[in-house]
């Protein structure tokens, strides 16, 4: 099987995925936005109309970090079960096993371009004007969508092999929501030698800092941190491909026997 034809089937599975989701509500594919705008209406209720954050424009600063946040979480957590929650097609099927996170990965991509459509649209009535600098989010999707790739291979893998990981990487997010200034603005912290070390020792904190750098200030992000980050997770992303395509068979055979 060619990359493009493996691909394909992963887009398939992905489109067939969205499919299935979406009838399983009333409302349909408008709970794609919905539901993330919702996550986004609690937490702006919680700290800026109890707790009074008097951060200019926060609704704008809350939205574009929670989304962006959202595809991170949402993927790699789905991605994560992917290969046992398949195990009935592993079982039938002799493919690489990377096909079930990279299908997860793909209808979560499927679901936040539509939440990125509406989050330039807010955006843009909101007041932020569209410069020549919003070309940058190419760059900045391009490495998170590698970012999450890499990282749903990795907790795949780790769930297949031990299933308590599962709860571990769920955790993980839970953590990373508060670590990651989601709601909270990491420029904010004063001593710019902090900024730089949180920005550093965290990449989804620097993700979250460059979509609102771009579409909110129209900034270029820094472009060195950026292709480091590009890089190193492409450095893992083939790491865990080599893996698991050399370790396909075990990995099936772990999955089967959850």
């Amino acid at each position: 099987m060619s990359f493009a034809q493996y691909y394909r089937l992963a887009d398939v599975m992905a489109r067939m995925a969205l499919r299935a989701d979406a009838t399983k509500f009333y409302l349909g594919y408008i709970w794609w936005v919905l539901e993330p705008m919702l996550y986004v209406a609690v937490l702006y209720l919680v700290f800026a109309v109890i707790l009074g954050t008097r951060q200019p424009d926060f609704l704008f600063f809350l939205m574009t970090g929670k989304l962006a946040y959202n595809w991170f979480s949402k993927s790699v957590t789905l991605a994560s079960n992917s290969i046992v929650a398949g195990k009935g097609l592993v079982g039938k099927i002799n493919v690489s096993k990377t096909l079930f996170p990279l299908a997860a990965v793909q209808e979560g991509m499927y679901k936040q371009l539509a939440v990125f459509t509406l989050l330039a649209v807010v955006l843009f009535l909101g007041g932020f004007k569209v410069t020549v600098t919003w070309i940058y989010i190419i760059p900045v999707v391009l490495v998170n969508y590698v970012m999450i790739l890499a990282c749903a291979y990795l907790g795949a893998t780790l769930v297949c092999l031990v299933r308590d990981f599962q709860p571990v990487i769920s955790l993980t997010m839970i953590f990373l929501l508060f670590t990651s200034g989601v709601f909270w603005d990491v420029r904010g912290l004063g001593d710019p030698d902090k900024v730089e070390a949180v920005l550093m020792a965290n990449p989804l904190a620097f993700m979250l800092d460059a979509y609102r750098q771009v579409l909110m200030y129209s900034t270029p992000p820094d472009m060195l941190h950026l292709l480091s980050l590009a890089a190193g997770f492409g450095a893992l992303l083939c790491l865990m491909v080599l893996l698991m395509r050399r370790h396909s068979q075990f990995l099936a055979l772990r999955a089967l026997t959850a």
